[in-house]
């Protein structure tokens, strides 16, 4: 009888998971992609603007490569690269059962899928298009809401993994609670 009593818990926890992942998956994307078109609108011909002195600046610029503006000629690749963690994402998504996974798969692919778009559909052409950026801080590279998903996700990937959580949690997993 237990067995049966935790079976709908497990089912219950994976939907969860996967509800978070959408949810933060989308959100991430719409956000992204309103704030570059926002970018693209409001900040391309201007003077960058002062939002904290010099520590913080909003300023319109584009990427064709990855970060620091790596692999500028790489950018057809870059796609291609963007297109198979999408699909690993996804496969994966499928058998994950712990939400705080679910939130961080989410803010990954929300965020990859938010540059791999301005790649499809940004000049100069399709899977060449440039990735707008338009977040300024000193001594780092511009970047975009896409961007700092990514590297929350990966950061909040690596906390739950040096703290042993699994992506698909046991029976026993801490995080569903008292039995």
């Amino acid at each position: 009888m237990q067995t049966e009593g935790r079976a709908p818990l497990k089912s219950s926890r994976a939907e969860r998971a996967r509800r978070l992942f959408i949810s933060i998956a989308i959100s991430v994307f719409a956000l992204d992609l309103a704030s570059k078109n926002w970018a693209e609108s409001y900040l391309q011909y201007r003077e960058p603007v002062r939002v904290i002195g010099d520590f913080l600046k909003l300023s319109y610029s584009t990427n064709s490569g990855a970060a620091f503006s790596l692999f500028t000629d790489a950018t057809l690749l870059l796609s291609s690269l963007k297109l198979v963690v999408v699909g690993f994402i996804i496969f994966y998504m499928r058998n994950l059962t712990n939400p705080l996974w679910g939130a961080a798969l989410g803010a990954l692919l929300g965020g990859v899928v938010g540059n791999l778009y301005d790649r499809a559909i940004r000049p100069p052409g399709v899977w060449r298009g440039e990735v707008i950026d338009w977040i300024v801080l000193p001594n780092w590279p511009t970047f975009n809401i896409a961007d700092s998903a990514i590297v929350c996700a990966g950061i909040a990937m690596t906390i739950l993994t040096m703290r042993n959580i699994q992506p698909k949690g046991s029976q026993d997993d801490p995080l569903d609670g008292p039995k």
